[in-house]
């Protein structure tokens, strides 16, 4: 049966900088989950898939694989993010594809993944074209949360599944051999000792570098129902990454750290669900945060943390106590970062109660209702400065 000629729209080659800005937003998804792909690498990436064939999944997969990947410690996040990002290699019965060589095609295309069109003639026996998939996946990026379909909000379940938060690092007590740094004097005089005093090499030592405990205090009031599912999805991948405290903030304050700590996203959000019995009610912000403090933070679960609060700031008590208690957290921890899922609204400004009083004690202030602002608040967890504080881009 033969194929009917693709619309033209499905066939047009877009931009170098449009197919750039695909493989660009894998290698910040990348980022997001943990693996140290550099400007430098990212840059090695594109001119090794330049070389190759940008259309083909196997020669992208090759290429990010060799110039993205600083160990072995990457791969495994590197396969999940793929998959994730471009897609399984499967044909449409869900088995995978043969792995033959296509002949060399022309450079990327977009097409519309629900469609399913092909240029006339044109073989895929490697699975769908990499840029229709990642075409998809950027678009998928910014969208808002709130806004999603099923099969959208599948995608980026499977893109949170992949991410990882670290806090940023400090250097601790401890000291570990290396090669350059301060003299070890207990392993030089050893050293000296079993040569029966003829010189030796100095041995020396350096810190060792730790990631600041990370605290995540959730919202799920009935005023975030539309972002709660994505947020705990975001938090369960912190977990996996240690050395992070979850809680969820409504009515009362929920610690979920042990139900996030399931391997499994969907368990882990079903064994949270049922914990925690203030889900879509009101908001005691100002409250809970004292009592966290009082409870937890005091006691130093927040002491030299990077907390952030995930919320859009909607308080029904009265706001002078949470801005007491924000000052309280200010003084405590590393950094407080606050992301608003409502941030990024057009014509947004951070006028109610709850958020104008909390805002002169937070260090970052930034959106949370898309997977880029997701990453961009990985990013700020992680030490880099986003420029956003008290709501005014510096």
């Amino acid at each position: 049966m033969d194929t009917p000629p693709a619309p033209a729209a499905w066939t047009s080659p877009p931009s170098p900088a449009a197919a750039d800005a695909v493989l660009l937003g894998f290698v910040r998804a990348l980022r997001a989950s943990g693996v140290e792909a550099s400007a430098e690498r990212g840059y090695a990436f594109l001119r090794a898939v330049a070389v190759l064939r940008p259309g083909v999944r196997a020669d992208v997969h090759a290429a990010g694989r060799a110039t993205l990947c600083g160990g072995p410690d990457d791969l495994e996040r590197y396969e999940r993010v793929f998959a994730a990002y471009f897609g399984t290699a499967e044909g449409p019965a869900g088995r995978p594809t043969p792995r033959t060589a296509p002949p060399p095609g022309p450079r990327l295309r977009v097409r519309d993944v629900r469609s399913g069109g092909r240029s006339p003639g044109e073989r895929d026996p490697l699975g769908p074209p990499t840029t229709t998939l990642a075409s998809s996946t950027e678009v998928l990026r910014q969208r808002d949360v709130a806004a999603l379909d099923d099969a959208e909000r599948a995608q980026l379940h499977r893109l949170l599944a992949a991410f990882a938060l670290r806090g940023e690092t400090r250097r601790s007590a401890r000291r570990r051999p290396a090669r350059r740094g301060d003299v070890d004097p207990r392993r030089t005089v050893r050293e000296l000792l079993r040569r029966g005093g003829e010189p030796a090499r100095l041995r020396r030592h350096a810190r060792v570098d730790r990631p600041r405990r990370v605290v995540l205090l959730v919202d799920v009031s009935g005023s975030m129902a539309p972002y709660a599912d994505a947020l705990l999805r975001f938090a369960h991948a912190a977990v996996r990454g240690g050395r992070t405290e979850v809680f969820t903030i409504g009515t009362r304050l929920t610690r979920v750290t042990r139900e996030l700590s399931h391997r499994d996203p969907d368990l882990a959000m079903a064994a949270v669900a049922a914990a925690v019995p203030d889900w879509r009610g009101g908001t005691r912000l100002g409250e809970l945060l004292r009592e966290f403090l009082n409870r937890w933070g005091q006691r130093g679960m927040a002491r030299g943390a990077v907390v952030v609060l995930l919320s859009d700031g909607w308080e029904r008590d009265d706001p002078r106590l949470l801005g007491a208690q924000m000052r309280r957290l200010h003084a405590l921890a590393h950094r407080v970062v606050w992301a608003n899922p409502r941030k990024e609204r057009p014509g947004y400004a951070p006028t109610a109660a709850g958020m104008a009083a909390a805002l002169p004690s937070v260090d970052e202030f930034v959106a949370g209702h898309s997977l880029a602002a997701l990453e961009r608040l990985a990013a700020a967890v992680r030490g880099a400065r986003t420029g956003a504080v008290a709501g005014v881009e510096r």
